[in-house]
């Protein structure tokens, strides 16, 4: 195998590792906006039972306020990995951009190699030669 065609199996293996990591994050971000969601729901639905809507109020329900400090949290962790995904993709488009350059290398590397190399000759040129030289 020729070191420009493990160049370009090196450059896709990346593409795909950068690639797993973005839709990895995407998960991610979609896992926590969901589970922010039905959180949001349980609060409403606590402050709804307890009839007190007011988080700095003394009576206020005490897993509403776990779930509200919960849900926060999930929030500023989402908005942390929309960073992280910003800066993958940014990583992915670089890798792809990588591979497209060794891509080109490559198949300017077999054109190269073709044209250098003579014209494969039929097999009856090769039968007419070898009966000429008395073989």
């Amino acid at each position: 195998m020729k070191l420009q065609e493990t160049v370009t199996r090196l450059k896709r293996f990346q593409v795909d590792e950068k690639r797993r990591r973005v839709v990895q994050i995407e998960s991610m971000v979609a896992e926590f906006s969901k589970i922010a969601r039905e959180l949001d729901q349980e609060v409403a639905i606590e402050e709804q039972r307890a009839g007190i809507f007011d988080a700095s109020h003394f009576a206020y329900p005490t897993y509403a306020r776990a779930a509200r400090t919960r849900r926060d949290n999930l929030h500023r962790s989402a908005q942390e990995l929309m960073a992280q995904l910003e800066e993958a993709r940014q990583c992915l488009d670089e890798a792809l951009d990588d591979l497209t350059k060794a891509q080109n290398t490559e198949g300017r590397d077999r054109k190269s190699d073709h044209s250098a190399e003579p014209a494969p000759q039929p097999l009856e040129d090769a039968g007419l030669r070898l009966r000429a030289m008395g073989a």
